[in-house]
């Protein structure tokens, strides 16, 4: 799904930046991405993303064999 228009940037986007450059906040996403920086209507959706990824992220770390099993 895009979460960003003017700047082309969908879900899997911010996942993939979470999981292969640890970011983790805002302001990082929108070094990367340019998120936020336009219009500013993505902002609420993309920190939604971001949250849930990083909460993603952080389980996939402290427990690898579960992930892996659903």
């Amino acid at each position: 799904m895009y979460v960003c228009l003017c700047h082309s940037v969908t879900d899997a986007h911010i996942r993939q930046l979470v999981r292969t450059e640890g970011v983790s906040s805002m302001r990082e996403l929108r070094e990367h991405l340019g998120v936020a920086t336009q219009c500013g209507r993505c902002a609420k959706c993309a920190k939604d993303v971001l949250r849930e990824a990083v909460s993603d992220a952080r389980c996939e770390a402290a427990c690898p064999g579960l992930m892996a099993a659903a």
